[in-house]
């Protein structure tokens, strides 16, 4: 392979795309939305073989003539190796979880296609079509793992298989497919007879996968649902781009929710200061005058606050990006967990970011604690981070612009800001000051949570929680529901998923204190120069890198204000 750093991360986004259709979906690369990836034994090997190529090609590369093209290498580089190191301990062969993991890809990129034209309904009817040969790849890695002795744990085995038959379900996205079709205006057309046989094709396909998993897969499951101090902080570091001090982390976790307790207890006095915390929330959970009164109203409510906060905040706190105006709120279709996820605009931003609310099957929907993450799944907080990103073509690779993410980054900003629209007076009443400290809350409960259930940690004897008592599930989803106040579904579902994907959920909440930890540091050093503007402009300048590259940017000032220099003869991407 031969030419400069963004020249090889351009090939290796060209790879990556052909060996994951679903990523180019995601990215919003057209001609790839009728295939799939090959989650099969033999797929695995391909992508580790290409990787291999792609290691030795950016380790000889020459020295870079500026910051940009270091960073690029270093981003470059780094990305190869994180993946490298997932194929080489085996991880694809144990990857099933209830929310990130291949099974749930393979039926969320449908949210993600195109809807609006014929070649759109087509690609579906093609993907849908070929669901049984994509599952079948995937689980012939499983089977492969199971033989190599790598047991995925029986609660997410249990997960996995549920939300497979909700798939084979008459509620799921494939079978209102053809519906949806007749509704866009295909009715009568050749493709709808093709879209009813596919979307039964899934089905099948979904609860085949589903047998497999309840009969052949969930007997040989493990137990156990933690998973030891090697796996673990082999992950967090992945997730964080940082090492962490896990018994550091864990009393420090516990110092938050101390703290997140008063403060909550101090805020819910002032919205009602004749009834506890408890019943203070209880309120706002039933209020009808404190809910949306439906789906639809929710939708309204939320997409008037990203629009009022992008208006009023461009161009004072924020450079906003003109590509990155636009941004979509939608229901979720059934089946994942619940709560919100943030999607990115396509790269030419022909589609606009979304935030995807699954809702459950609640009517009224309390808004006390939405407000705060709509900020921090929208504007100023996922959709800031990556749609800014994702317009640096003029100084970050292709790969770092669309490929490349890091969790305790990416996280660790969206809580920020939630933090950050308080300061800014943008949670204008008391209630939904309430719901940022819920969140923030629940963030330090995820620290205490995950440390403690995978590495054996016991609660302290002086925790104002369950003093002195191991963790268990049940603890962790009592904790939930105490300190952070979530339905116990809500709850139920959220120590599955930090259980299925470990290191995750402490990201939110590191990553945070890194960058308040910057921007304190940054006050110190600028004193009275201090400009929160800039400070942003700084983190999110640098594209997603991990937490101690990120230190290493924003208070060692490597990276200039400016583009990067073409080599001559060539542009930028």
């Amino acid at each position: 392979m031969t030419g400069d750093v963004f020249e090889l991360s351009d090939r290796l986004v060209d790879d990556l795309i052909d060996l994951s259709p679903i990523k180019a979906t995601y990215i919003g690369v057209d001609g790839f939305d009728h295939l799939w990836d090959d989650l099969s034994p033999e797929g695995v090997e391909e992508e580790d073989s290409r990787l291999r190529r792609y290691r030795q090609a950016f380790a000889t590369l020459p020295a870079g003539r500026d910051p940009w093209e270091e960073l690029a290498r270093r981003v470059g580089s780094e990305y190869v190796e994180e993946h490298l190191e997932t194929i080489a301990h085996e991880d694809p062969f144990c990857d099933l979880n209830t929310v990130a993991s291949p099974l749930q890809n393979v039926r969320q990129v449908f949210d993600h296609m195109d809807t609006s034209t014929a070649v759109g309904w087509e690609n579906i009817a093609a993907r849908m079509e070929t669901v049984h040969e994509v599952i079948g790849g995937y689980q012939r890695t499983l089977e492969a793992g199971k033989r190599k002795g790598l047991r995925v744990a029986r609660r997410q085995v249990v997960g996995g298989c549920t939300d497979a038959r909700i798939q084979a379900a008459d509620g799921s996205f494939f079978a209102s497919a053809p519906a949806r079709f007749r509704a866009w205006g295909g009715a009568g057309a050749g493709l709808e007879s093709r879209l009813e046989a596919a979307a039964g094709s899934a089905r099948d396909a979904f609860a085949s996968f589903a047998d497999y998993l309840e009969h052949h897969y969930l007997p040989d499951a493990q137990a156990e649902d933690g998973v030891g101090f090697d796996r673990y902080l082999r992950h967090a570091h992945r997730h964080l781009g940082m090492d962490i001090d896990p018994d550091e982390t864990y009393q420090w976790g516990w110092t938050e929710v101390v703290a997140l307790h008063r403060r909550m207890v101090t805020v819910a006095a002032q919205i009602d200061p004749t009834e506890s915390l408890p019943g203070v929330v209880q309120v706002l959970k039933i209020d009808p005058a404190r809910c949306a009164s439906s789906a639809e109203q929710f939708i309204q409510i939320m997409t008037e606050r990203q629009e009022r906060a992008l208006a009023e905040l461009d161009g004072t706190h924020f450079d906003v990006p003109e590509p990155i105006k636009r941004l979509e709120v939608k229901v979720a279709p059934p089946g994942g967990s619940l709560g919100a996820y943030y999607v990115q605009p396509s790269e030419d931003f022909s589609r606009p970011g979304a935030v995807w609310y699954s809702l459950g099957d609640r009517q009224a929907i309390p808004l006390w604690d939405e407000v705060s993450t709509a900020y921090h799944e929208g504007f100023p907080g996922h959709h800031m981070q990556i749609g800014v990103q994702l317009t640096l073509a003029d100084r970050l690779s292709r790969l770092h612009r669309v490929a490349v993410w890091h969790p305790g980054y990416g996280e660790g900003w969206a809580l920020y800001t939630e933090l950050l629209m308080d300061e800014l007076g943008y949670l204008e009443e008391p209630e939904y000051v309430l719901g940022m400290l819920a969140a923030e809350m629940l963030r330090a409960c995820r620290v205490v949570i995950d440390l403690g259930l995978h590495l054996g940690y016991s609660i302290p004897g002086d925790a104002i929680f369950r003093p002195g008592e191991d963790w268990s599930f049940e603890a962790a989803v009592g904790m939930l529901q105490e300190f952070a106040f979530l339905y116990p579904d809500y709850a139920a579902s959220e120590v599955i998923r930090y259980l299925g994907w470990p290191g995750q959920a402490i990201s939110y909440k590191v990553g945070e204190r890194v960058i308040l930890d910057l921007r304190e540091a940054m006050k110190t050093r600028r004193a009275g120069a201090f400009d929160l503007k800039e400070f942003h402009s700084r983190v999110l300048g640098s594209g997603p890198v991990g937490l101690t590259h990120l230190q290493e940017l924003v208070l060692g000032s490597q990276l200039p204000t400016t583009s990067r220099t073409p080599r001559p003869g060539s542009g930028t991407d």
